[in-house]
C-alpha cells in the first residue's frame, strides 16, 4: 500500500543511497554503497563551504570485500564531497572493520570501532543496510551451504525477523518442529 499522499510542503534535503553487491572472478564478494546529500535551497556551513542550490553536500562511498562466511577481508571509503574539508580524512577509518564478521552484534561492534571522533558518522550509517544487502547478495550462493544454527541445532534465521517468527506459516512449513504457534 502506498504512502497515503502529501499535503501542501516544501522540500529541505535530499538523500539518495545506493547499494548493490557483485561476485568476484576470485570467489569473493564486494558490497558497494554510495550517499549522495543535496540542499533544496543555498546555504553555508558555518566554518565550512558554500552549498549551492541541488549541488552535493554529501557524496560518499564504500567498498566492502567479503567472504562466503560474511568476513570483512578489505573496507575502502571515499568522501569526495563534504561540509569541512578535514572530513575526507575520515575515509581510512573504515579499516578498522577488517576481520570482523557480519553477523548478530554487527552494529554494535561498528559503533565500538567507528563512533564519534574515531570515524565518519555518514560512512558508519552505511555500514548498517550493507551488511543486509551483503546477506541478500550471497543468498543464492549460500543456499548450497548448510543451514545455519545455533549451539541447540535450532536455525538461526528463526525469530531473525517478523517474517522467521516461532509462531509464523513460514517456520510452520520450512521447519515444523520448531513451529510454536500463538504465544
Amino acid at each position: 500500500m502506498p504512502l497515503p499522499l502529501p499535503g501542501a510542503r516544501e522540500e529541505l534535503h535530499s538523500r539518495e543511497i545506493q547499494m548493490k553487491g557483485f561476485r568476484r572472478s576470485d570467489g569473493l564478494f564486494e558490497v558497494e554503497a554510495h550517499l549522495e546529500d543535496r540542499r533544496a535551497k543555498a546555504f553555508k556551513i558555518e566554518h565550512g563551504r558554500d552549498v549551492q542550490a541541488g549541488h552535493l553536500l554529501h557524496d560518499m562511498a564504500i567498498r566492502l570485500v567479503i567472504d562466503l562466511d560474511f568476513v570483512i577481508i578489505d573496507a575502502f571509503a571515499s568522501i569526495d564531497s563534504s561540509p569541512f574539508e578535514v572530513c575526507s580524512n575520515a575515509a581510512p577509518t573504515i579499516e578498522a572493520i577488517k576481520g570482523l564478521r557480519i553477523e548478530p552484534g554487527w552494529s554494535t561492534k561498528i559503533r565500538e570501532r567507528l563512533s564519534g571522533a574515531r570515524g565518519c558518522t555518514h560512512i558508519r550509517e552505511l555500514l548498517g543496510p550493507m551488511a543486509t544487502v551483503a546477506i541478500q547478495s550471497l543468498y543464492e550462493v549460500r543456499q548450497m551451504q548448510p543451514e545455519p544454527v545455533d549451539a541447540t541445532g535450532k536455525p538461526r534465521k528463526i525469530d531473525s525477523c517478523f517474517a522467521y517468527s516461532h509462531d509464523r506459516e513460514i517456520v510452520m512449513k520450512r521447519w515444523p518442529h520448531y513451529f510454536r504457534g500463538s504465544d
